[in-house]
């Protein structure tokens, strides 16, 4: 299949700007030219064309892509390449990842204009000969010092880690993160409530408590009441027994009085 009609089935209705990865693998060139990639695609980011079926003249060149300036991965592996890389910082200013395995690069030299992009993190000459060279990594790393792994492996020989992992290890870590957040949350809501509820219950123990002091307060007073009617009712009784006396003193004095006229 030609590349215009791959990329057009690519697209599945969609607008070019609206396009982030794009595979050509195995697709038909010719004269050496990445055919149907546009500008337009201004949003790419991984870019593939592995082992493309080549006419004249039997390479092909990365020199013919347009200016892409999101695509961070680009893999033309096992496509006869053997120079042509001058191109790539001014049209792929924002590259991180090259495979170049496969291809026919032969020298250190022809690494050279690699070394004018800004960030590039990852470069794979898997079966180019330029790796048969002596000293071949320490040479590349010496070339390109803001280089993190070459072919699979930084300067300590240490392997690449696995992205895919990562990317799990990391989205776990933020939903633990999350979780954790979460049940803060419901932590510090559960408390405010017990703070809530705690503070009702004492309300309701003062109401009690004023409750309670107003119910003594009324008690006291009809004490005080019944205590002052009992007293009122003895002076009652006393003023009674008095005017009794007095009442037959009287009569006894009258009673002594008229014995005297008697007499």
């Amino acid at each position: 299949m030609d590349m215009k009609r791959r990329i057009h089935l690519e697209l599945r209705n969609q607008t070019p700007a609206a396009v982030q990865e794009l595979v050509l693998d195995n697709c038909k060139s010719n004269d050496g030219k990445i055919e149907g990639l546009m500008a337009e695609f201004v949003n790419l980011e991984f870019f593939s064309l592995i082992n493309v079926a080549l006419g004249f003249p039997g390479f092909i060149s990365v020199s013919n892509l347009p200016k892409l300036p999101k695509l961070k991965e680009l893999e033309p592996s096992d496509n006869r390449i053997f120079g042509g890389l001058d191109m790539l910082a001014e049209k792929l200013p924002n590259l991180t990842h090259l495979n170049l395995s496969g291809n026919k690069l032969k020298d250190i030299s022809t690494l050279e204009p690699s070394k004018k992009l800004e960030c590039p993190k990852s470069l794979d000459l898997f079966n180019c000969e330029v790796t048969n060279l002596n000293d071949y990594q320490e040479s590349v790393f010496k070339l390109l010092p803001q280089l993190t792994y070459l072919d699979g492996y930084d300067r300590e020989d240490s392997e690449t880690p696995d992205s895919d992992a990562e990317v799990d290890a990391d989205e776990d870590e933020d939903n633990e993160d999350e979780e954790e957040d979460d049940e803060g949350e419901d932590e510090d809501q559960e408390e405010e409530e017990d703070g809530e509820e705690e503070e009702c219950d004492d309300e309701e123990d003062e109401d009690e408590d004023v409750e309670g002091e107003d119910e003594d307060k009324v008690s006291g007073e009809e004490e005080e009441c019944g205590h002052d009617g009992e007293a009122d009712e003895d002076e009652d009784e006393d003023e009674e027994e008095e005017e009794e006396e007095s009442g037959k003193g009287e009569k006894r004095k009258r009673e002594t009085d008229d014995e005297g006229e008697d007499d």
